[in-house]
């Protein structure tokens, strides 16, 4: 192999990785903004979450659908990722226990939003008095 060829090999995969790091940044903000509530991880779990949501959504839609040729950076392939990262969270979320928390008391979470959505309420009262 030559240095030319060997150049051209190192400039198509630092190109290609380029692609999925800004693709899969796009495919994980997409999904996070989709998903509601607070997110967990930062940019780097974000443009993971998009990466691993694009093999996960595009290998869903051609498992499903046999003739389905979705190239992964492609406006198909986009909204396949989207799904993928969407799924990828809320699997995320529901292992790690955000959907289903506890609470003290034994009460359920209902109860426990309300009375919280209360004190903060008192909170913001108590400012607003203090600040006239």
């Amino acid at each position: 192999m030559t240095e030319a060829e060997f150049v051209e090999i190192l400039r198509s995969s630092v190109n290609e990785l380029l692609r999925w790091v800004g693709f899969g940044t796009l495919t994980g903000l997409a999904a996070k903004a989709i998903m509601p509530g607070r997110d967990p991880g930062g940019a780097i779990a974000t443009m993971l979450t998009g990466i691993g949501g694009s093999v996960v959504g595009c290998g869903v839609a051609m498992f499903f659908w046999k003739d389905a040729a979705i190239d992964p950076i492609s406006f198909k392939g986009f909204f396949a990722a989207v799904f993928g990262a969407f799924t990828l969270l809320f699997f995320y979320r529901l292992l790690s226990g955000a959907f289903f928390k506890e609470t003290d008391d034994g009460e359920d979470r209902w109860m426990h939003r309300l009375r919280k959505r209360v004190r903060r309420r008192k909170v913001v009262d108590e400012i607003l008095r203090d600040a006239a």
